[in-house]
């Protein structure tokens, strides 16, 4: 969601903070702004829309000073406008803050009787407003923070700057992650590591609760129960925060084709040179008796294609849910139960709330997630990381593909220390995926010539049959997504209990059929779509093309796979349609309106 940074440094900061700020377009915002101090006074510039504006806006009414707060705003309490961007100000106080603040309407009740007045429909002025309060009261910046911290409930991450103190700034966290970067005689604050890299390597991750005064040459941390503390300070690996597109016209193409090196480097993680599996040692399925797994969109649907590995494959009973509401219907948990959270960033607000839920009731809890220092990773027993790299566009591509590939070989691993037998051909049969995909990458001029038919749609359904089924969900979220066209996935077999009302010559019907034990079934239910007037853009295999291309609006031709394997390849054609689509309609494809890359809030 938001994006923070913060820097105490020895050089003038705007043009820096606008350049931090860039590396945080990624997790989605529609207002921008900094603030600084110059010779001990605080000053703010704001925009809304992209950091482009800012940056005009400083060319104009420029920012001096060597100390700053800088700020990428999700809209959550009220609507995008200069006025609710941040950071806010108050008094001496400004503040830039991620997450929601649940009690600030209590809060503003309790200001507007001491006389404060609001300028703004935010929580966060709340937030500024509530430490002035207690600087006017005679605290000093810093008790006047940790008292604001400690009145505030929900989720939060926060950076103080203090008009007259350059040399000081407070951050705290609790729910939104936060970290610290460690310079020459300088320092900094960052939403995540991507946001410090080109400042330094050395990073210092806050931990729930914590609350943390820097200076130019020190940090003092406190913990959630007010005792002072050390967190490790650790380097960070500089080209795994590298984010250039490498000459690609998005970070949504270039991540699409990164997918067969992000899956080449899974497989070499988790499957030997002679492809036994090495998955941590303390992954026992044999003290289990069901799986559960929570996950948020796109993740969802990984673990959906999960639950089709682990029933089939392993014999083993699965539950996946959404991780918005599974908390909130209080699912009973056997103490025989392994619990599973993905997440790409490990910083999803609503599956960090449903793994503490679990937490205590499983036997044992996994995170797979593409973020080794994120706070789902920090608090799980053990953590898959994903080695997807690093993801920039909103829509989740290759980190989906090796959410699948990693949980495909746990269900094989599961099935292993069951002691039941594999599918004939796996593992050894996934070396092959990534030159698949390679393959799968060269129909991208057909699939773009699809698109543009698809572009002029109101209205797609996406079809599948059993573990292709959930590659239907993900089809039809990634295209309503990047091109805002409504698009709706289904099982292929639920067809005529209900959506073939909707069927007619202008909404086309994507079909993800592989040639498999049930693909006659998928094309009678294509040919439903067919007799009613329906546009079918089919996608299959050779053998599949030639027994039932006839009639079709579109066939792309997709590599033979071995079927337990069909739901990673036919992943690639559905983010080409949704990218190209999007291109075509010409959206904003790395950046979609209204959605962010990490949800933070619930």
């Amino acid at each position: 969601m938001c994006g923070i940074v913060g820097i105490l440094g020895t050089h003038e900061v705007a043009p820096i903070l606008v350049e931090a700020l860039k590396r945080l377009e990624y997790r989605g915002y529609d207002s921008a702004g900094i603030a600084t101090i110059n010779n001990k006074v605080l000053d703010r510039r704001r925009a809304v829309g992209k950091l482009v504006n800012l940056s005009d806006l400083l060319v104009h009414e420029p920012l001096a000073g060597k100390s700053g707060i800088g700020h990428t705003r999700w809209a959550t309490h009220g609507a995008p406008s200069v006025s609710n961007a941040h950071p806010h100000l108050a008094g001496s106080v400004s503040v830039v803050h991620n997450g929601i603040i649940e009690n600030f309407k209590e809060l503003r009740e309790e200001l507007a009787v001491q006389g404060m007045s609001f300028d703004t429909e935010t929580d966060t002025e709340t937030v500024a407003l509530l430490c002035q309060h207690y600087k006017a009261a005679g605290h000093t910046s810093a008790e006047a923070a940790r008292k604001t911290v400690e009145r505030l409930d929900g989720a939060f991450a926060l950076a103080f700057l203090f008009d007259g103190e350059d040399n000081l700034m407070i951050a705290a966290r609790k729910g939104s992650p936060l970290a610290i970067g460690h310079g020459d005689g300088e320092m900094y604050v960052g939403s995540d590591a991507f946001a410090l890299a080109p400042l330094t390597d050395q990073i210092t991750y806050l931990e729930e609760g914590d609350f943390a005064v820097l200076t130019r040459t020190s940090l003092q941390i406190w913990d959630i129960n007010g005792n002072q503390t050390n967190r490790e300070k650790r380097r960070i690996q500089l080209d795994s925060t590298r984010v250039d597109k490498d000459g690609h016209k998005h970070f949504m193409a270039k991540e699409i084709a990164e997918q067969p090196m992000a899956i080449d480097r899974t497989l070499h993680a988790y499957l030997s040179e002679t492809d036994d599996i090495t998955l941590p040692d303390e992954l026992d399925f044999t003290k289990i008796d069901r799986l559960t797994m929570v996950a948020c969109g796109t993740g969802y649907y990984a673990c959906m294609v999960g639950k089709y590995w682990f029933e089939q494959i392993a014999k083993m009973p699965v539950e996946v849910d959404v991780a918005s509401e599974f908390r909130y219907r209080e699912p009973p948990v056997s103490d025989r139960t392994l619990a599973l959270f993905a997440s790409q960033s490990g910083e999803t607000a609503d599956t960090l709330a449903a793994l503490r839920y679990m937490t205590g009731k499983a036997d044992q809890i996994v995170g797979l997630v593409n973020v080794s220092e994120s706070s789902i990773a920090r608090e799980s027993d053990v953590v898959l990381p994903l080695y997807a790299g690093p993801e920039i566009s909103v829509a989740s591509t290759k980190a989906f593909t090796c959410q699948l590939t990693i949980l495909l070989i746990m269900a094989l691993q599961a099935a292993q220390q069951r002691g039941i037998a594999l599918p004939e051909g796996l593992p050894s049969d996934l070396r092959a995926i990534p030159g698949l995909i390679h393959q799968t990458l060269m129909l991208e001029d057909e699939i773009t010539a699809t698109s543009r038919e698809l572009a002029t749609a109101r209205d797609i359904i996406f079809l599948g049959r059993g573990h292709l089924y959930p590659l239907a969900l993900e089809g039809a979220l990634k295209l309503k997504e990047l091109s805002y066209i409504h698009a709706e996935g289904y099982a292929s077999g639920e067809l005529k209990h209900g959506p073939i009302a909707l069927i007619e010559d202008t909404v086309p019907v994507v079909v993800l059929a592989p040639r498999d034990v049930l693909f006659e079934k998928t094309i009678s239910n294509m040919q439903e779509v067919m007799a009613r007037g329906g546009r079918v853009v089919l996608i299959t295999d050779a053998e599949g093309a030639r027994i039932s291309g006839e009639g079709t609006s579109e066939v792309i031709t997709m590599p033979q796979v071995p079927n337990a394997l069909a739901p990673i390849l036919y992943a690639i054609p559905a983010q080409l349609l949704a990218y190209h689509t999007a291109v075509a309609k010409g959206t904003d494809v790395d950046q979609p309106r209204n959605l962010a890359k990490s949800v933070t809030v619930e």
